[in-house]
């Protein structure tokens, strides 16, 4: 263990068929100083165990004493020079004198018993202050350990993750996986901190008892043990079937997280197509297998420790059975010639009986050492797996000056994950220094594919790719990609600033300064439009860039590789999602930039890359032209087609060459977008409250109910009841032991008849055996009845969160507090801590109670004075939990919201990791990932020792307790002749009962855990979604849309929630007649996009109407509102699951047909793609369509829209990553589909809007012009100037 941790490495190599992995590997990170620690808590926990056994020996050296103090016939004095002598003949045992103890550990010359009682009375307390030391040590020691390995293995295990190749991330469901490690660290946590010290303290404390037991009585402890045999063989069996069940129920929530990851994450795709019931049903059945494993894993548990109960207490009914019996039998002439006495035999008994306490102490540990060790399989596994292609290494060439030459020979290439398709086919090329290549083709051809090689996500499967002659493979990884620009087709920005997510395009982004950033921006035209923010570059763009337009979101990310000054750049689409103004612009910003530097272009608009020095045309993987745009147009081949067809929608003739004039003269100039966003407008808010509430899950500061969080296991409490009633039982066995043993205890009273106690044993013995089984049925009852009620109230709270996640507003999504990371691990954390509160701590808190009250309650009636003074000590033992439960809840609540934090760290860089790794950006956010977990790390480091202290005294208050109440009994014994056994039976079961409050006490962290989890899951079940309001106010017009599909802007005013400074919609009004297609044309963020969201209810406006067939849509349902219309967004969203499945995901009022599915896709033109695919409708399309390109996913999208058949069809950006051939078979669909509704286009390629019925100019959130295509040019307005400029870069 003294080894230096590593990261990556294949030390504690984890098999691939393993479910577990070996418990010292758990301990794989730990340092010098973690070892050193772990060590002295060893030591502390070994000698914690031997302070209990050397109790016990106080304790039966008075246990002597006060017996024969009560027998004041035999004038028995503890004095070692006795005058009594043995003259009866009779043999004695060893040490004893006649009538005298066999046991005594102490001399005391004195008469007066209340000596002997101050010897046990200092031992013990000194004992019991040395084992709350111990107690401090190996808690404080073990907590700090355990906090600095978990600290370092999780910015291991996400280094690892981010370092793995894209390969890697594609052959694995990566959604859901940072929250899934997260759960699997803590529980490794669990597994090493301070439960390991528990585990070996009672250990050690069983062993000490049982070496003490044998020691002074062997037969008898002998007799004690008959039942280890089957308690061994049982605790084996169900520590395999326990681990068994575990994995399963691992497996089973991570896969549920990977869905709920996917599915909030695609939060708006699910609400277009009304999936929220769909989806929770899914959800709902991918955590099923998880409630039965866990109901399966509790029967075992349950199994187990009523058999634990029942054997334990049978022997303690046969050990004093047979010890009494010894004691009573072996006499001559009234005189005890056994080797027992009362003292031996409560030594043996009370070590027996405390070792197999201990024992059963242990089993809880082994489900939680259990549990990590199946939680470490896949950390480790992931720990253990070395990528090929490594960023994070520090291997390979580093050039001092790289030229930018670029030579791809032979290269093949099929994707790991689908490797019977082949993406490319021996191509060859080569691009000279300096120069720029343009690659074209379909969609699917290979062409994003040899930019993905190009920056090593992947490697040829043959062929070779060399950068100045030298091979790729040659070159460090990290150093590579530093110096490759990339724009890709569909932009990811990071929930942080503008200013960060520019900044952080350059290799040394801490030493780029504000002007490197604003100068990047001016030249993607980006500066105008941040700067007319509030907060300006401090703006934070929300997750993947969420608060921002398509066109904002690409000219940042633009702006974001240009700020690298990179020797090669690549364009997978780069100005795809530009308005008409700002893609002249940033194509005039490019053209600078690619000067001097080796550039790669992928595009599907042809004429951008009109002037490139080479254009590649791919087909079907092979390069089948090669030349310039003149040279390829002659030969009338493939290129001359596709630029024909792109090109029969654009006709010049719409306009006049006389009356072009350059983007200055027409007021395209930085600046006008500026004044355009920072004019705001004081809005009135709808009936005065605005419907943009926002609802932050941050827990409120009242405090949450015990019997509110009861409440939600209310279908439950029938088997809640049966394992109160087992918690009853169990709470009952203590104190009532406790009678049994003094009455047993008083049958060694010299005075008493031999065949009465004889005979007053026999019965006891029954009654003890009655008490064994009477707990194993409370034990088995409390156990598992209350384990079915905690699974299912886990299920249910997760079903109940994940629902109310999806009735909540879009708007809501958009608070950095509800990303998808923070969501996720809410669900899956929240709802398993709420078990801290409920199951089996219900039953544990209902056996302390009942054990206390009926202990209590029997002390008062045997004498109210003892019972008193004894009981002081309760209240104590209560209000030090009450403490640790309140200093728990401060630090649990601290670590919860900062794991929260850094999963949604780890969830965007995992899901966005192509970005991240282009840009070399893993170690950044590791080392963010790891800043937000630096605090509470102090903090939980800081407050260990107090909590320690808390505990050790705890678990000690009962030695405490038995010093007082020994005391004051023997002074009751010795000056108002209380009989001995009711001060036996006082203190045991005080004593006893201090005992369980101390074991409940182990479990305040969980209980802490559950109250904060409560907060956070009752806010968000509570606040009801504004769609359940309006829902329910319904009018019944408002309930039937089957109109014709005219749709009413009335006035609308709008801000989004987030921006409220930014006004966006400033009064916007207009008509769209039913039947017809209306196009939205503007700059980006004019709020094109935002009247396509409004109109599906995703937002309310501030004020104003909008109406779909004369109904105010805020009056009729949403869901209603939303079957009715068809959308194909801009960026697609596609779901893990198959190609069919995805495409009937666009109706799911029905059982869509798989004709009708083929139809669709042959109207999108992707039929033919599906069928060319080993799987063909059954291929799964990945996360977010990942194992498809843009193209494939954009045309999956509109057969999606078409299968529902909608009276309302939004294309938002439709056919923005199509290539020619595709765009001009799918726009005919798409008209098609147009045709007999309403059809409101959203578009920057003016060429495919020309033929709308009416085209609406879009300008500083109102419509500026509005009218036919060419009535609009003939007006010469922005339309106009938009339309000429856009011919101009054609």
């Amino acid at each position: 263990m003294l080894r230096r941790f590593q990261c990556c490495s294949t030390e504690g190599k984890v098999d691939a068929s393993a479910t577990s992995v070996n418990f010292s590997t758990l301990f794989r990170f730990a340092t010098k100083t973690d070892v050193i620690l772990m060590y002295a808590a060893v030591l502390a926990a070994m000698l914690n165990g031997v302070c209990l056994p050397l109790m016990v020996l106080l304790w039966g050296d008075l246990a002597n004493i006060i017996i024969a103090f009560s027998d004041s016939g035999a004038n028995y004095t503890t004095s070692a020079t006795s005058d009594i002598t043995n003259t009866s003949g009779c043999l004695l045992p060893p040490n004893a004198t006649a009538n005298g103890p066999v046991f005594q550990l102490f001399t005391n010359e004195s008469d007066d018993i209340m000596d002997s009682v101050a010897v046990f009375a200092i031992g013990t307390t000194c004992l019991a202050l040395l084992s709350v030391l111990f107690n401090f040590i190996f808690i404080t020691c073990l907590n700090i350990s355990a906090e600095n390995q978990i600290y370092r293995l999780r910015g291991c295990v996400v280094k690892s993750i981010l370092s793995q190749e894209i390969s890697w991330h594609d052959t694995r469901t990566t959604d859901g996986m940072a929250v899934r490690i997260s759960e699997d660290l803590t529980k490794i946590q669990d597994g090493i901190g301070e439960k390991v010290g528990l585990f070996i303290s009672y250990s050690s404390i069983a062993i000490s008892c049982l070496v003490t037991a044998f020691y002074f009585g062997w037969e008898l402890a002998l007799i004690t043990l008959v039942a280890l045999p089957v308690l061994t063989i049982t605790a084996g069996i169900l520590a395999k079937i326990q681990s068994t069940l575990t994995a399963k129920e691992t497996e089973a929530y991570a896969s549920a997280g990977s869905l709920a990851e996917e599915i909030i994450g695609a939060i708006k795709t699910v609400n277009m197509f009304n999936a929220q019931v769909k989806e929770a049903k899914q959800f709902e059945a991918s955590i099923k297998p998880a409630r039965t494993a866990g109901i399966k894993r509790g029967l075992a548990t349950a199994i187990g420790s009523g058999l634990v109960w029942v054997l334990t207490y049978a022997s303690y009914a046969l050990t004093f059975w047979y010890g009494i019996k010894l004691i009573l039998q072996s006499s001559c002439n009234g005189e005890s010639t056994s080797k027992y006495d009362a003292g031996i035999l409560n030594i043996v008994f009370f070590n027996m009986l405390y070792a197999a306490l201990n024992v059963g102490k242990l089993f809880p540990f082994l489900e939680t050492f259990s549990a990590a060790r199946v939680a470490a399989v896949e950390v480790f596994r992931i720990l253990n797996q070395i990528p090929v292609i490594d960023s994070s290494s520090s291997v390979g060439k580093r050039l001092t000056n790289i030229e930018g030459h670029i030579k791809m020979e032979n290269v093949h290439f099929a994707y790991f994950s689908r490797p019977d398709v082949p993406v490319l086919r021996g191509i060859s090329f080569e691009v000279t220094s300096g120069r720029t290549v343009a690659l074209v083709g379909q969609s699917g051809c290979g062409k994003s594919t040899c930019v993905q090689l190009l920056q090593r996500f992947y490697d040829p499967t043959r062929g070779k790719i060399t950068i100045d002659g030298h091979d790729v493979k040659e070159f460090n990884v990290s150093w590579l990609r530093e110096n490759i620009g990339v724009v890709g087709q569909e932009p990811v920005l990071f929930s942080m600033s503008i200013r960060d997510n520019i900044r952080y395009g350059h290799p040394n982004y801490d030493d780029v300064s504000q002007e490197d950033i604003e100068l990047a921006a001016k030249q993607a035209n980006a500066h105008d439009f941040i700067a007319s923010l509030p907060h300006s570059y401090d703006t934070l763009v929300g997750e993947r860039g969420a608060h921002l337009s398509g066109g904002q979101k690409q000219r940042i990310a633009i702006a974001r590789a240009l700020i690298r000054n990179p020797k090669i750049l690549l364009f997978d689409e780069a100005t795809s999602a530009l308005d008409t103004k700002s893609e002249a612009v940033v194509q005039s910003a490019l053209d600078k930039a690619r000067q001097g530097r080796t550039t790669l272009i992928v595009a599907h608009r042809l004429t951008t890359i009109r002037n490139a020095d080479t254009i590649l045309v791919f087909n079907r993987g092979v390069i089948e032209e090669e030349g310039n745009h003149d040279t390829l147009m002659n030969k009338r081949g493939l290129y001359y087609h596709l630029v024909e067809s792109q090109e029969q929608s654009f006709t010049p003739e719409d306009y006049d060459d006389q009356n072009v004039n350059p983007p200055e003269k027409l007021g395209l100039v930085p600046g006008s977008l500026a004044q355009q966003l920072k004019a705001e407008a004081k809005v009135p808010e709808k009936n005065g409250d605005s419907v943009q509430h926002l609802l932050p899950l941050k827990p409120k500061d009242d405090d949450v109910s015990i019997w509110k969080i009861f409440k939600l296991n209310k279908p439950e409490w029938g088997y809640i009841t049966l394992g109160v009633i087992g918690s009853t039982l169990l709470g009952l066995s203590t104190p009532v032991y406790a009678m049994v043993y003094g009455e047993l205890m008083g049958l060694l009273d010299p005075s008493l008849q031999q065949e009465e106690a004889q005979h007053l044993n026999d019965i006891l013995a029954l009654i003890f055996l009655g008490i064994a089984f009477g707990t194993g049925i409370g034990a088995f009852m409390q156990t598992f009845m209350l384990t079915i009620a905690g699974e299912k109230l886990t299920f249910r709270v997760r079903k109940l969160i994940f629902q109310s996640i999806l009735k909540q507003k879009i708007g809501w999504f958009d608070q950095l507090e509800n990303s998808v990371g923070s969501l996720c691990v809410r669900l899956s954390g929240d709802a398993s801590a709420i078990q801290g509160a409920t199951g089996a701590r219900i039953g544990l808190l209902v056996q302390v109670t009942v054990s206390i009250l009926f202990a209590l309650t029997l002390s008062l009636v045997y004498n109210w004075k003892l019972a008193l003074v004894s009981g002081v000590f309760v209240p104590v033992v209560l209000l030090s939990g009450v403490l640790e439960v309140k200093m728990n809840m401060g630090q649990i609540a601290a670590k919860a919201k900062a794991l929260e934090q850094s999963t949604r760290l780890a969830t965007e860089a995992i899901s966005n990791i192509r970005t991240v790794a282009s840009l070399g950006l893993e170690e950044k956010f590791n080392t963010n990932y790891m800043a937000s977990l630096r605090e509470p790390y102090k903090v939980a480091k800081k407050l260990t020792p107090v909590r320690a202290v808390i505990f050790g005294l705890t678990c000690n208050m009962s030695g405490f307790a038995s010093v007082v109440c020994m005391s004051y009994g023997s002074y009751l014994i010795q000056n108002e002749d209380l009989p001995y056994k009711e001060v036996f039976k006082i203190c045991e079961a005080l004593v006893f009962g201090m005992e369980m409050v101390g074991q409940t006490l182990a479990f305040t962290p969980n209980y802490g855990r559950a109250k904060t989890a409560a907060k956070r899951i009752f806010q968000l079940i509570e606040c009801n979604s504004p769609d359940e309001k309006t829902a329910n106010n319904t009018s019944p017009e408002s309930n039937h849309l089957e109109g014709e599909g005219k749709v009413e802007f009335k006035d609308v005013h709008f801000r989004y929630p987030t921006r409220p400074d930014v006004a966006v919609l400033r009064g916007l009004s207009t008509v769209i007649q039913p039947g017809r297609t209306v196009a939205l044309v503007g700059h980006s963020g004019c709020g094109k996009s935002t009247l396509i969201q409004l109109l599906q209810r995703f937002y309310e406006p501030e004020s104003g109407t909008i109406l779909v067939d004369d109904i105010d849509i805020s009056l009729s349902s949403a869901n209603l509102l939303r079957s009715k219309v068809g959308i194909v967004s801009q960026e697609p969203v596609l779901f893990n699951r198959t190609i069919a499945e995805n495409i009937a995901y666009g109706d799911l009022t029905r059982s869509v047909a798989m004709d009708e599915i083929i139809e669709a896709a042959r109207n999108a033109n992707i039929h033919s793609f599906i069928q060319s695919l080993p799987l063909g409708y059954e291929t799964i399309a990945g996360q977010r369509g990942a194992q498809l390109s843009g193209g494939q996913k954009q045309r999956l999208a509109i057969a999606r829209a078409l299968i529902r058949h909608p009276r309302i069809l939004l294309l938002d950006e439709a056919t923005s990553a199509l290539d020619a051939e595709s765009e001009k078979v799918v726009q005919d669909a798409l008209e098609r589909a147009g045709q007999g509704r309403t059809c409101i286009i959203v578009a920057h390629r003016l060429s495919t809007i020309k033929d709308a019925d009416e085209i609406l100019v879009i300008d500083r959130g109102q419509i500026r012009e509005q009218g036919k295509h060419g009535e609009l040019i003939q007006l010469k307005g922005i339309y106009h100037q938009l339309w000429t400029l856009q011919g101009l870069s054609q």
